[in-house]
Formats: structure tokens, C-alpha cells, sequence
């Protein structure tokens, strides 16, 4: 899904795992409860804007944006688990 998005391409699934967290429907593609659904949906597919595909997938899964998120994690670990100096 993530490969398809990087590329622009919207995705049509059925609704299991995390395709929910991954997916939203009526941006990056369309999230389906069956077969019928999958090919209406196919249908309704010049309804999105492959660039709005492709600009959510970089806010949201580009590598410079992860690492930045990772960077902050760490940080803020770092911060949670370094001595506190006591007050003498």
C-alpha cells in the first residue's frame, strides 16, 4: 500500500489489519467490504488526485519525516530517563 501511495497510485483494499491506519478512504484510495465494493470502487477512481496521493504519502511515511520522528522519540526518552539531580 505504502509502495503504491509513494508512487501516487491509490489503493483499493478490503478492511483487515491495518489497512485503516494506512489508507484513508476518499484520499489515498478506497477501503472496501467486498467484491462488489472493490469494483465500484475501481469506478470511482478519477475522483482522486493522484498528487494528494502522493503529498500524503510523503507527510506521512517519507523516510526524512520518519527519522525525524525517531530523532524526537529518542530525544525525549533521553530525556525521561536521564538522573535527576536532587535538590540539597
Amino acid at each position: 500500500m505504502i509502495e503504491a501511495m509513494a508512487c501516487g497510485t491509490p489503493v483499493i483494499a478490503f478492511r483487515a489489519g491495518s489497512l485503516p491506519e494506512v489508507i484513508e478512504d476518499g484520499l489515498t484510495g478506497f477501503i472496501v467490504e467486498g467484491e462488489d465494493e472493490a469494483v465500484q470502487a475501481v469506478h470511482r477512481l478519477q475522483e482522486l488526485d493522484r498528487r494528494k496521493v502522493r503529498t500524503r504519502f510523503e507527510e506521512r511515511y517519507a523516510a526524512t519525516r520518519m527519522a525525524q520522528d525517531y530523532v524526537a522519540l529518542y530525544q525525549a526518552m533521553d530525556e525521561w530517563t536521564a538522573p535527576r539531580s536532587s535538590a540539597s
